[in-house]
């Protein structure tokens, strides 16, 4: 049996038009160009939550070059994911997920999600949240970096920890956690040299003058703090006596942040023209890849995960100075592509309060973010000298721009990872496949949080409607029925479409009990076998509209 995956698709997951630009945005765009330009589906599943969301979809989809069928869902027919195989959901937070499979069983398809941040609250408990829900070995949430996965891991053993101390919890189930990486598309960063040239005229940036890059959000307490970049850039260019531009290709989230760049700049490399644009126009991203000589980027924030644009910046021909931190430890060789710069930050056990802090409310996530970026250290004197380095060499600025080039090709772009992502969800199909002759036992109430309403309020009733319940009309059964037709059309009843019986089911009870009382059991005889249960239940609603009662 082949295996489709099912993309859990919302526009705003899978787009960087969202007013709040943010990483994962990025992410889901360039996954979603990938998937559709490198998958190798036969049919295209999406599971929306509007028919609107169904149509961009299969635009978006039809613009890469997909003339597949095009087929969706809502959260109200999931079911068919059994015919399908593996949903795909752009987050790591696949617990609710879990809990409504079992509503149809453990067994029935796999579910993969993927980490982006994991220091916010909702990421936190997202994580956690996996050891008590239902997940399942042929699940995955796919960590994007060997550093991010260290920290899953660290999330999900504070957790067990927990549950073995509290409960005395023996057994733990978990999902896959692959380390893939995020994918770029490389054939977007080709320029001429031509354009190259002119970007730099556009700009105002000599031919002499070497220019440096940073692209992406310009926060100093949520995704790096300039400090050492402007620091070391300005070290960097005393010594060697050269022009040098700094170009900030990003955007900031408020006037107050903006500002703050500005001073801290004028602050702490005078010497160094500064040029910023903003990131969020696809024109300018390409002026700052083309114009630039050097890329940059000094992440000290725990919300960074993996870091697309070093790879961006690889796959535009620039050698890269980075600091050695999360993802950049995986994706830039140290001497290879460029230079990563050492961090360093206290020992564990030094940030209690912060946490304490975050948990109550006392700081927002952000303060959060920019108090342990605070406690994170560049090492500037090494990061002047890697730029000094590539400052003073054209040879060694050209040979590491074309080893991060080759890389970026042959190990991040998105024909080499989504057959990563299919080879994943096959394999997660393949055991989910050798389990469906050893299923577990199921449990009357699979999500507890969600129990089954009429075993919950059980005690709130009089009585409790059962098969030996004995019930008759209370008018003549014509009467009933016409009473019946009224009342089912009422809009204070006909929005229970849900509950009602039909038309021909009513005909068929009332048949049973018009010459005399029966047992509740016995007036749903002569329904078919799949819709018993529903009439029986409905016996009650016409209790409640007064056509039948308890014979007393």
């Amino acid at each position: 049996m082949h295996s489709n995956t099912a993309i859990y698709y919302h526009p705003e997951a899978y787009s960087m038009t969202s007013p709040k630009l943010m990483g994962r945005n990025a992410a889901g765009e360039s996954f979603l160009k990938g998937f559709f330009k490198y998958s190798t589906d036969a049919k295209l599943w999406a599971q929306v939550m509007d028919a609107k969301h169904l149509k961009n979809f299969e635009d978006t989809a039809r613009a890469y070059g997909r003339d597949e069928e095009v087929k969706g869902f809502d959260s109200n027919n999931i079911e068919v994911l059994s015919q399908i195989g593996t949903l795909y959901y752009p987050g790591p937070d696949i617990a609710e997920q879990a809990f409504k499979r079992t509503l149809f069983g453990d067994e029935k398809w796999s579910i993969c999600g993927i980490t982006h941040t994991t220091s916010s609250a909702r990421a936190m408990d997202a994580i956690t949240s996996l050891i008590t829900a239902p997940v399942q070995p042929w699940d995955a949430v796919i960590c994007t970096s060997r550093a991010v996965k260290k920290n899953v891991e660290a999330l999900l053993q504070a957790e067990v920890d927990y549950l073995k101390h509290r409960l005395g919890i023996t057994k733990i189930v978990l999902p896959q956690l692959p380390v893939i990486p995020l994918g770029i598309h490389t054939k977007d960063f080709k320029y001429s040299a031509k354009y190259k040239k002119l970007s730099r005229k556009e700009l105002g940036i000599d031919d002499n003058a070497i220019a440096v890059l940073y692209v992406g959000r310009l926060s100093f307490h949520a995704k790096a703090n300039p400090f050492p970049m402007y620091k070391a850039l300005q070290d960097s260019t005393e010594e060697i006596g050269k022009k040098v531009v700094l170009v900030e290709c990003g955007w900031f989230a408020n006037d107050y942040t903006k500002n703050a760049f500005k001073e801290a700049s004028r602050e702490l490399c005078p010497s160094v023209e500064v040029i910023r644009l903003d990131g969020r126009e696809a024109k300018n991203r390409d002026l700052a890849w083309s114009c630039a000589d050097i890329f940059c980027s000094f992440s000290d924030n725990i919300q960074e995960t993996f870091g697309i644009v070093p790879i961006e910046a690889m796959a535009a021909g620039l050698p890269v100075v980075v600091s050695d931190w999360d993802g950049y430890k995986d994706t830039v060789r140290d001497g290879i592509d460029g230079f990563r710069v050492s961090t360093i930050m206290p020992n564990a056990g030094l940030g209690t309060d912060l946490a304490v802090r975050h948990a109550l409310g006392t700081d927002t996530y952000d303060m959060y973010c920019g108090q342990n970026s605070s406690l994170v250290a560049v090492d500037t004197e090494s990061a002047a000298e890697a730029f000094i380095k590539l400052f003073n060499s054209k040879e060694l600025r050209m040979k590491m721009g074309k080893e991060g080039k080759k890389r970026a090709k042959e190990v991040y772009d998105w024909s080499v990872i989504i057959p990563q992502y299919e080879a994943l969800w096959k394999n997660l199909h393949d055991m989910r496949e050798k389990t469906l002759s050893s299923k577990s036992t199921k449990l009357q109430h699979p999500w507890p949080a969600r129990i089954e309403p009429l075993s919950a309020f059980v005690a709130y009733p009089t009585y409790i409607l059962n098969n030996a319940t004995e019930i008759e009309l209370t008018c003549e059964y014509e009467i009933a029925l016409k009473k019946v037709g009224i009342y089912k059309n009422m809009t204070i009843n006909n929005y229970v479409k849900v509950t009602m019986l039909a038309d021909n089911e009513a005909i068929s009870v009332f048949n049973r009990l018009k010459n005399g009382s029966k047992k509740a059991i016995e007036a749903v005889e002569d329904i078919n076998e799949a819709r018993k249960p529903y009439v029986f239940r409905s016996l009650v609603w016409l209790m409640k509209v007064g056509v039948i009662r308890i014979k007393n």
